[in-house]
């Protein structure tokens, strides 16, 4: 796919970035490192309200120190490091990010959508042992220059770091910016496309549910897999685009191979 390279470099720079800061203990003294990278392949939505999947790297790195646990990450959520923490509570900024849909992608009579970077932050909060809640707000910077909101909650069920099961429901909101740049038709474009002119209002966008799944192997090697489901709602499930050159069922997945290292597993 000709955004494989991008993609990967912009997520292994981010993903080191996301690893929490190393300090010292008391005694100044460090416990062992723990280092777990996981790369594969995924298929995503070649854009938003796309029927066709891309394929893309699926890379993610976590680190632990001593006994501790990896922290638990969704596998859909956007790349970001919490600069701020108290028992449950933590957040950050986050970056994310859009493929590119060509005007060929829609019957080439439409403007294109470059890809997009949304830069924000992120908020989440530690309900139990097992459910954690989190949302993101992000802005387009490039592309499509709308604002997207995640909103979710996973129930998490793990074994140390030998397995980990995590499930939960997701809703996107997105203003009219982001809508009508995937799903509206402006009226100069309605005649040349033949589609119905379609203005979109924003709002809820999509409601899904994610789930995801890392079990070891060995105390090194490991497998990381995910998969995603979103139903497009309200105008984006209404737009023309989507009725002629799309679906409202978008489907995503990936799986890694883990491989640990620095101090063996607990």
């Amino acid at each position: 796919m000709p955004h494989i390279r991008p993609f990967f470099a912009l997520s292994a720079v981010l993903a080191c970035l996301s690893a929490p800061p190393v300090l010292a203990q008391e005694s100044g003294e460090e416990e062992p490192r723990r280092t777990r990278i996981a790369l594969g392949p995924q298929i995503v939505p070649s854009y938003p309200g796309s029927e066709d999947v891309s394929v893309r790297p699926f890379f993610d790195l976590s680190r632990a120190r001593g006994d501790a646990e990896f922290e638990f990450e969704a596998p859909d959520e956007g790349f970001g490091f919490a600069l701020l923490r108290s028992d449950r509570f933590s957040a950050g900024p986050s970056l994310g990010f859009e493929g590119k849909r060509s005007s060929s992608d829609v019957g080439g009579a439409l403007p294109e959508v470059d890809i997009s970077i949304e830069l924000g932050a992120f908020a989440q909060y530690q309900l139990s042992d097992s459910v954690r809640l989190r949302a993101e707000g992000r802005q387009g910077v490039t592309g499509h220059d709308g604002f997207i909101a995640n909103l979710g909650a996973d129930y998490v069920w793990r074994e140390g770091d030998r397995q980990l099961f995590s499930i939960g429901p997701r809703v996107t909101v997105t203003d009219s910016s982001y809508q009508n740049a995937y799903f509206g038709v402006r009226p100069e474009d309605a005649a040349a496309s033949g589609l119905t002119e379609f203005d979109a209002d924003g709002g809820v966008q999509a409601v899904g549910a994610t789930a995801g799944y890392i079990r070891q192997l060995t105390k090194r090697w490991g497998i990381y897999s995910y998969a995603k489901y979103d139903r497009l709602v309200g105008d984006p499930a209404d737009s023309p685009l989507v009725e002629r050159f799309g679906s409202r069922n978008q489907f995503s997945g990936g799986l890694a191979l883990t491989y640990t290292f620095g101090r063996s597993i607990p």
